[in-house]
């Protein structure tokens, strides 16, 4: 394959179609026809000699060959872009950029109303678009879809770039009126019911089961080091909802501290530290390395770790 034959342009739309898997809407977001789509991908498949993509009951689907060219092709256009874009300050007060944010309900409620206030002032006109663990891969992270993964990890891509936000503890909410107000052990700890709340992670979430114990987390896998488990009532993936619930009498949500202190004012509700050690977790901010030298992008990570580190 010789270079000097290549269109770069076909590159371009070899991206777009990879990653929308359907010519028309690939041609529409491209400003092309779809006669110009066509005949782009006709010479794509001429040009690395394989179908590249192939239409099924299904749509149409990539080729083997097409998933192994997809994040190179990423990668290239993405070194093409930082050649060719001009070396400017990002304008925060007068841009009206989305910057899209994967984030469990925690980084949520602790990270994003205070991130919020900063933009405010900074950045009036920015929008943040927030998407759950469960909307996107790992994968659609890696190829920019994405801006920044604010969320506590057990595995990730050693392509991507990191950076910890803060540390976070664990504590306990149950009602004034709960027995534990007045004998707050781990016997009784064990004694009563508890609310579950997900370590969500990337990809679509599951059912899971009490018995589950390498799934239920950190606190479940705190418990089984000592040797015991608690009664699981209620299975949530919302630590608002865990507070709330923990309103009812009988029940005690264990959650991060963080999460647990926005109840610090709720005359309903009493937090404690645990009975026991449940060791401390990190919060972090991930993105992919095709947006690393994005001047948006690291405004937008150096003003997160910077409310960040005020909240810690």
């Amino acid at each position: 394959m010789n270079l000097d034959k290549i269109d770069l342009n076909l590159l371009v739309y070899l991206d777009v179609l990879l990653r929308e898997r359907n010519v028309t809407r690939s041609a529409s977001l491209l400003g092309i026809t779809q006669p110009a789509m066509s005949n782009g991908l006709r010479r794509l498949r001429e040009t690395f000699g394989d179908p590249l993509l192939v239409r099924t009951s299904e749509g149409m689907v990539p080729t083997e060959r097409a998933q192994t060219i997809q994040p190179l092709l990423r990668q290239v256009l993405a070194s093409v872009e930082q050649v060719i874009e001009p070396i400017t300050e990002f304008d925060a007060q007068s841009s009206d950029r989305v910057f899209r944010i994967m984030t469990s309900d925690y980084g949520e409620a602790t990270l994003l109303p205070r991130l919020l206030n900063r933009l405010r002032k900074e950045a009036p006109d920015v929008v943040l678009d927030i998407l759950t663990p469960s909307d996107m891969s790992f994968q659609e992270v890696e190829q920019g879809l994405v801006d920044l993964v604010i969320n506590r990890f057990d595995t990730m891509p050693q392509s991507f770039h990191q950076k910890t936000l803060w540390r976070d503890s664990f504590s306990c909410l149950f009602a004034v009126d709960n027995p534990l107000t007045e004998n707050f052990s781990l016997e009784t700890y064990l004694e009563a019911r508890h609310v579950w709340v997900s370590k969500t992670g990337m990809g679509a979430g599951m059912g899971i089961t009490p018995k589950d114990i390498k799934r239920l987390g950190w606190v479940d896998e705190a418990l089984e080091a000592i040797g015991v488990k608690r009664h699981i009532s209620v299975f949530t993936r919302h630590y608002q909802s865990a507070a709330l619930l923990s309103e009812q009498k009988g029940l005690v949500a264990t959650i991060p501290t963080k999460a647990a202190s926005a109840q610090s004012e709720n005359p309903r509700l009493v937090m404690k530290e645990p009975p026991f050690h449940v060791p401390d977790f990190e919060l972090k901010m991930a993105w992919s390395p095709l947006l690393q030298h994005n001047a948006a992008h690291k405004w937008i990570r150096g003003v997160i770790s910077e409310v960040a580190q005020d909240s810690a």
